[in-house]
């Protein structure tokens, strides 16, 4: 299934007395390229998150947030550093007098006191974190991936549209172009017939220079391989994923056989064609580029 290389997913559940959000959203790459925004306490986790992602996206600069509060879970013990805090307000108690400052010590006092307090963090089962992060972080892949699905089937159908008016206008380049040969045959005749004066004119000579003409402005090797190549398109957007980089190259494609077309012609009619293709092709382009 096409997929494009934009799209966004949100995840939020309180899964054992914590409350973990994922968002994940990305924009066009032409590789791979994943970054996170954690907590530094769970920044190990990355190398995981980063595996989990790339199951399933191939494509694109992506960026995963997570978020973990803690609810009712105990994962920290405060204790107060008793002789810390008594050697502080002896020192001050003995010193202030010689100041003259008597003011007794109160509790925010001794919440400045360097080392008051020691933080001691639980020790914690990581893989049954890993486990409930993992599975918020799945579902928010699982959205993710819809919305580039979503996104995917509408520049399918737009790339269909604009492939199929280009082999509309290969069409009509085939219809003009042997009518090139029979209008400059044409000329050719006329323009020797009054030079000459008369009508008596070497018939296989006008045929010889036409069909050298014809060969020089001969453009039925790239016709019949720009619908080749609207086919392969076609049978790529029917594919699996990983078609963008393919699609790119088949544009390349399409785009030279145009050119070489649009530098053969000798009939307005065709040098016109050749200007809208080129303007189909580079909107589709545009397109393919989203396209994971």
């Amino acid at each position: 299934m096409i997929r494009s290389m934009t799209g966004f997913g949100r995840e939020q559940a309180i899964i054992n007395g914590r409350e973990i959000i994922a968002e994940i959203k990305s924009v066009n790459h032409k590789f791979f390229e994943f970054s996170t925004k954690l907590h530094r306490s769970f920044s190990y986790l990355e190398p995981r998150l980063k595996a989990l992602v790339k199951e399933r996206v191939t494509r694109g600069k992506i960026e995963l947030s997570l978020s973990v509060y803690n609810i009712d879970v105990k994962d920290t013990t405060v204790r107060v550093n008793g002789n810390v805090v008594a050697g502080y307000v002896n020192a001050v108690r003995e010193f202030a007098p010689t100041i003259g400052i008597f003011e007794d010590f109160s509790m925010p006092d001794i919440f400045r006191i360097p080392d008051a307090f020691t933080v001691i963090k639980e020790e914690e089962d990581e893989e049954a974190l890993w486990a409930d992060i993992s599975s918020v972080v799945e579902k928010a892949i699982d959205k993710f991936v819809e919305m580039r699905e979503k996104e995917g089937e509408a520049l399918k159908a737009d790339v269909l549209e604009k492939a199929q008016n280009i082999e509309d206008m290969v069409c009509e380049v085939e219809k003009y172009s042997p009518e090139s040969t029979e209008i400059y045959r044409k000329k050719l005749y006329d323009k020797m017939t009054e030079l000459l004066g008369t009508t008596n004119i070497d018939e296989q000579r006008i045929l010889m220079e036409a069909a050298i003409f014809s060969e020089k402005i001969a453009v039925d090797e790239e016709t019949v391989r720009l619908h080749s190549h609207m086919t392969q398109l076609r049978q790529m957007l029917e594919g699996d994923k990983e078609t963008g980089r393919k699609l790119d190259f088949l544009i390349q494609e399409i785009n030279r056989e145009t050119n070489t077309i649009g530098s053969k012609a000798n009939d307005i009619r065709i040098t016109r064609l050749v200007v809208d293709m080129k303007s189909e092709i580079e909107k589709m382009r545009e397109q393919v580029q989203n396209i994971e």
